[in-house]
């Protein structure tokens, strides 16, 4: 099963790419979309949504996720990148994947052991967890942890719908 992670930005998108096969993840393809500070907000976003398709249709993920948003303290800096994080959803949506959204401390808690952990370790646990991956940067690790994430999620969801099957068969 193909992923892709996506952890929103106006001015870096990061994107990653993992393969899930037998339970074992393996490191696809990463980067960082950017747009340019100085462009209107319509070209920016334009930019962020071609750029996310651009990365669809040369990877062809079966599943989407995205990183929440925390909220910002400035009003201004929240609208843009809610505005953002609306497009980098809409890309995945509009190319018929399902998209899971998951909370910043989900995503650390996951693949580091720690909701709150601070993102070199993030970036540490991506390494660790695809050690054939050479990272974009931070933006691209944490789209990397999203991936995971979301990997991990799935995992559980097919074991518990197994055990069920399994527990309704043994009922009968």
């Amino acid at each position: 099963m193909r992923l892709i992670g996506l952890d929103p930005g106006l001015v870096k998108t990061g994107w990653g790419v993992i393969e899930v096969t037998d339970g074992r993840l393996r490191h696809v393809a990463n980067g960082i979309v950017r747009t340019r500070p100085d462009a209107a907000i319509g070209m920016r976003l334009t930019a962020l949504y071609d750029g996310i398709c651009d990365v669809i249709a040369a990877h062809a993920p079966v599943s989407a996720a995205v990183e929440e948003t925390f909220v910002n303290r400035n009003p201004q800096s929240a609208l843009r990148l809610g505005l953002a994080r609306g497009v980098v959803m809409l890309a995945p949506a509009r190319a018929g994947l399902e998209v899971a959204e998951y909370a910043a401390n989900h995503v650390k808690k996951s693949v580091v052991g720690a909701g709150h952990a601070a993102k070199g370790q993030v970036m540490m646990m991506v390494k660790t967890l695809l050690p054939q991956a050479d990272i974009a940067g931070e933006d691209a690790a944490d789209a990397l942890a999203v991936a995971i994430c979301h990997a991990h999620v799935a995992q559980t969801s097919v074991r518990l719908r197994q055990a069920e099957v399994a527990a309704i068969a043994g009922a009968r």
